[in-house]
């Protein structure tokens, strides 16, 4: 139970750091570099895989849902 809490905990942990790391030292092309530092994470097409994923889980809950009412 430990090793699966601690797991969850450091993905979490390792997760909001690169986000709080990418809020903090955004893109700031607003100099003559054009260069300025990049996020580590392209949060946009996280959002995209992560809406994928939450709706294929929705799909299989209620489809498994559905099969149990029937029996």
């Amino acid at each position: 139970m430990r090793l699966l809490l601690g797991l969850i905990l450091g993905a979490l942990l390792t997760v909001g750091g690169a986000y709080l790391y990418d809020s903090t030292h955004a893109l700031s092309a607003t100099g003559s570099t054009p260069t300025a530092e990049r996020p580590l994470v392209n949060w946009d097409v996280v959002n995209t895989k992560w809406d994928h994923l939450a709706a294929r889980a929705r799909a299989e809950w209620n489809r498994l849902r559905a099969g149990t009412r029937e029996t």
